[in-house]
Order: C-alpha cells, then structure tokens, then sequence
C-alpha cells in the first residue's frame, strides 16, 4: 500500500479534459435513414481532431446497442454540446443525449505498425 495523498497520486497523471456524448434513441423507426449521414458526420469530426472515439454501447450479452459513446476533444461544456446538436441523428430528434465532463487520468494504449504488410494493430 502506497503512503502517497491522493494529490500527490494524482499529480503526474494525463488529466486530460474530454467530454462524454451519451446518445440514446428518442423515437422508433426511422433511424436508420440517418446512420449514413452520422457516420460521415462522425468521420469529419474524427478528421478535424475532434473526435476522440465513438461507438455503440450494448447491455451485457446483449447483440442490440443501447446507446451510443461519443468522446470528444472540446474547449467546454457548451462547445461539446454544439457539436453533439450538429449530429444529424440529434439534430433530427432521432435521438437525445446528455454531456458529461469526462478527466483521462490513467489507462494505457498499444499501437503496432507493421511495415511488411502495412497493417496497423490498436490494442
């Protein structure tokens, strides 16, 4: 067991200030006419930097997302929220969300490029 405060544990973490899309339907169908835009919607986010990661969220041994996660890099809570408006899937009232303020502090990422066939491996 450590003898470090809570602060000085915390002192050299990332701290990294990201906020947490949590989207859930609003209505039945119909949806599924907006998935295409959405996803283009979430690629431009990903290609102007914005987006950190995005994706369904499923119920335990469930095959059926009930939600969705979308993580992204903004400035505030009210820059979060514009963005998360101009998704088509929210702006069409197809679904609803609520924005959480979300701190990176621990966690660890692999990334293996491979040269020989060009492949990437995110673990």
């Amino acid at each position: 067991m450590t003898e470090k405060t809570p602060e000085e544990l915390t002192a050299a973490m990332l701290s990294k200030e990201l906020w947490v899309i949590t989207s859930r339907p609003a209505r039945g169908p119909g949806t599924r006419e907006l998935l295409a835009d959405h996803l283009d919607y979430q690629v431009k986010l990903e290609r102007e930097g914005k987006l950190f990661g995005a994706g369904p969220i499923y119920a335990e041994s469930e095959s059926i997302p009930e939600a969705g996660m979308i993580i992204l890099r903004a400035g505030s809570a009210e820059e979060a929220r514009k963005l998360a408006d101009a998704d088509p899937m929210h702006a069409n009232g197809a679904r609803t969300y609520s924005v959480h303020k979300w701190l990176l502090n621990e966690g660890a990422m692999t990334v293996t490029m491979r040269f020989s066939d060009q492949s990437l491996v995110i673990e």
